[in-house]
């Protein structure tokens, strides 16, 4: 079952980037690194944990958001370095069943949501390829909110889960990324995936219920720089 939850994310990921490419193709740059620039960008994250727990039934993506500032720096004029701070929403929707977690967690078989908000920066080396441009590098996080529901299929109402908050999940968060955008004029639009090296559940009922899972966030966007 995870392995055919990651394939449908890279699936999904992939397409978005062929989407994008098509999108590019006929954009010539301007220029091959036009200097500083710095700017705002959002757009929407589709977020994953990959669950490794016996319990778990089910598990979809759950779709977010992200926004904040960028900043652009020249180094060469084939390489800058993008630094961002943005404000991101990831998580997952997870089906757990089974009576003993109703027993030992609080919740009854159903699906759970897990709404983790971060503050991220991203620091990203990108390189200039025409139109097109490569971003990679590291990003660090810190977990500002959390908020999980319990979605009980009897009745569909939502409810929390015993006191769980931001205290119960590790609050520093570190990964990589990388993707590919496109620069048209003020304008910039591109796709980036994120990936986490440190465990979203602390110990406690949290770790139980996300086991060892990482963020895992495919990420679409489009800024504009002044």
């Amino acid at each position: 079952m995870q392995k055919k939850h990651n394939q449908w994310q890279k699936l999904a990921f992939l397409s978005l980037l062929a989407l994008l490419l098509f999108i590019a193709a006929p954009i010539h740059a301007q220029e091959d690194n036009p200097g500083p620039k710095f700017g705002i960008k959002g757009g929407a994250n589709l977020s994953q944990l990959y669950i490794n727990q016996p319990n778990v039934e089910d598990e979809n993506m759950k779709v977010g958001y992200h926004f904040g500032l960028f900043g652009k720096i020249p180094v060469t004029d084939f390489l800058a370095i993008q630094p961002e701070l943005l404000y991101t929403n990831t998580g997952a929707k997870v089906t757990y069943g089974g009576s003993d977690l109703a027993n030992l967690l609080g919740i009854e078989e159903g699906e759970v949501r897990f709404n983790l908000n971060y503050i991220q920066v991203p620091i990203a080396l990108v390189g200039n390829l025409g139109a097109f441009k490569i971003h990679a590098g590291p990003y660090v996080s810190y977990l500002v909110g959390a908020n999980v529901k319990d979605l009980k299929s009897a009745d569909l109402n939502s409810n929390d889960i015993t006191d769980l908050n931001a205290d119960n999940f590790n609050r520093m968060d570190y990964g990589l990324m990388g993707g590919i955008g496109v620069d048209i004029n003020k304008f910039m639009i591109g796709a980036r995936y994120n990936y986490g090296l440190r465990k979203v559940g602390a110990s406690g009922i949290a770790g139980t219920l996300t086991n060892d899972s990482r963020n895992s966030v495919a990420q679409v966007y489009i800024g504009f720089g002044f």
